[in-house]
């Protein structure tokens, strides 16, 4: 079975440039004086940021992958300046697990599955 791993930075720049690409601007995202008012205290990154790392790693290994089932959660937010490993597994053929976790803690930001052709 194939195993996947990177390590990712997120930025403030990060989550701006996501933003005006998904049309998803929520404050949350991109506005430090809101978030500093929210329960997190800072932005955050919008959860599909992180899925699309882990999309680019697999398609970094598997150039041809076209995606057919995609499962994900986020357990825990994810702040700019995080160091995140991101790791996929393969658990039969073209079914992978995906999995980022947040290094200073272990804590996991995103969890589910993929399915390619």
């Amino acid at each position: 079975m194939r195993k996947f791993e990177a390590t990712w930075q997120p930025t403030q720049a990060d989550f701006d440039v996501f933003a005006k690409i998904s049309g998803d601007d929520n404050p949350i995202h991109v506005d430090p004086v809101f978030s500093a008012n929210s329960k997190f205290g800072r932005t955050v990154s919008h959860g599909m940021l992180i899925y699309t790392k882990l999309w680019g790693l697999l398609k970094r290994n598997i150039p041809d992958a076209v995606q057919t089932y995609q499962e994900v959660m986020f357990p825990a937010p994810t702040y700019a300046g995080d160091d995140i490993d991101l790791l996929i597994t393969e658990t039969s053929q073209n079914k992978f697990d995906v999995q980022a976790t947040r290094r200073s803690n272990g804590e996991n930001v995103l969890v589910g599955k993929l399915e390619i052709q």
